[in-house]
C-alpha cells in the first residue's frame, strides 16, 4: 500500500466509475483515504469486435491486474461477472459487495417480452443471453451490440430495426436508469450469468491490511452464493464466450443452486438444480462443482465442445 492513500484502480465506463465511487464513499465513512486511478482494459479498447471472439477471459481485468502486480494499484474494482474464475497468481478477492438486483432486464417495449412481435430483433452482446432467448423463443432475431451502457442505450434509441435491448438490471439500477427497463426477466427464462450484480474487489495475495480495510463493503452472504455460481462455471471451463448461467440464494443456512448449459441457438438445453446446508464458502464451493458434475452427466460437455468449435477464431487484444 502506498503510504495513507488506498489506490483504487478502475475501469473508466459511467458504470465502472460510479461502481467505483461506492466503494470510496463507504471506505470514507470509514476513515479510509483512497485515490481513483483510471485504466483502460482489453473489452474497453476493441469494441467492435463481438466478445466471443476476442481471444482472452481477462477482457475487463487484465490491465487492472497488471497495475496490482506491479504494485501501482492497492486495489481493483470489478463486476464479479466480468472477473475470471482463475485469477492470476498473486491475485485474490479481498472482498464482494452485498448483492443488486442479479436479473436480466429488457429495455424497450411496454409491453415486455409477452408483448414481443413475431420475429422481433433483440439486442445484447451475450451468448448466454442469446443462448437463452433463442431456447425460450427460436422465432426471435438477436443483433450483437457491443459498448458502454449509455452507448447501447444510445444505438437502441436510434435503431429503427431493433425491437428491445437486454442488459443487466443492476447497471441500469446503478446509473439510475431504473426507469429504461421495461421488464425484469423472470429466471425461468433467463437465469444470469454467474455473480451478476455483485461487485468484486481484488487485491495482492496475502496483502491483508488492504483486506482489513474493506470489510466495510464485504457482504458474507453475497461471497457464498457467487462462490457457489462461480464454482460452477470454472469446473465446466466457460466464460464470456460459453452460454453458461447460474443463479444461487442462501436462506436459513439453505443454499440452493440452478445451473444451465445451452447450446448457441438454445436447441438444447441442460437444466440442473442442488440444495445443501451451507455456512461458508468452502461449502459453495463444493455445491457448485457437484451441480457443474450434474450437468456434465446430462450431456452439457458435448453441447460445451460443439459451443468451442463453433467460434470463430479469436482476436487478439492488446
Amino acid at each position: 500500500m502506498s503510504g495513507a492513500v488506498l489506490r483504487v484502480g478502475t475501469r473508466r465506463s459511467a458504470l465502472a466509475l460510479r461502481q467505483t465511487e461506492w466503494l470510496r464513499g463507504r471506505l470514507a465513512a470509514a476513515d479510509v483515504v483512497t485515490e481513483r486511478i483510471e485504466i483502460r482494459t482489453t473489452g474497453d479498447v476493441i469494441t467492435d469486435v463481438p466478445l466471443s471472439r476476442i481471444g482472452s477471459r481477462a477482457l475487463f481485468t487484465r490491465q487492472l491486474d497488471d497495475a496490482l502486480l506491479e504494485g501501482r494499484i492497492d486495489l481493483a474494482v470489478h463486476s464479479l461477472k466480468d472477473l475470471p474464475t482463475t485469477l492470476p497468481d498473486g491475485i485474490a478477492i479481498a472482498a464482494v459487495s452485498a448483492r443488486e438486483d442479479p436479473s436480466d432486464a429488457l429495455v424497450g417495449p411496454a409491453g415486455g417480452l409477452a408483448g414481443l412481435p413475431p420475429g422481433a430483433v433483440l439486442a445484447t452482446s451475450s451468448l448466454r443471453r442469446r443462448a437463452q432467448l433463442l431456447a425460450w423463443r427460436p422465432d426471435l432475431r438477436i443483433a450483437d451490440v457491443r459498448g458502454n451502457v449509455d452507448t447501447r442505450l444510445a444505438r437502441l434509441d436510434a435503431s429503427n430495426d431493433w425491437n428491445g435491448l437486454v442488459l443487466a438490471a443492476a447497471g441500469l439500477l446503478r446509473l439510475g436508469l431504473g426507469m429504461r427497463i421495461a421488464e425484469r426477466i423472470a429466471p425461468e427464462v433467463m437465469l444470469p450469468a454467474p455473480g451478476q450484480g455483485a461487485l468484486a474487489v481484488t487485491a495482492r495475495t496475502g496483502d491483508e491490511p488492504v483486506r482489513h480495510l474493506l470489510a466495510p463493503v464485504h457482504d458474507e452472504a453475497t461471497a457464498i452464493t457467487t462462490a457457489a455460481e462461480r464454482a460452477f462455471l470454472a469446473r465446466l471451463e466457460g466464460g464470456c464466450q460459453v452460454p453458461v448461467a447460474a443463479l444461487a440464494t442462501l436462506s436459513g443456512g439453505e443454499l440452493s443452486l440452478t445451473g444451465r448449459v445451452l447450446a448457441l441457438d438454445g436447441g438444447a438445453v441442460v437444466a440442473v438444480m442442488r440444495r445443501m446446508r451451507a455456512r461458508t464458502v468452502a461449502d459453495a464451493l463444493t455445491l457448485g462443482e457437484a451441480l457443474a458434475d450434474d450437468a456434465l452427466a446430462r450431456g452439457a460437455g458435448p453441447i460445451l465442445a460443439e459451443v468451442r468449435a463453433a467460434s470463430a477464431p479469436p482476436v487478439t487484444g492488446p
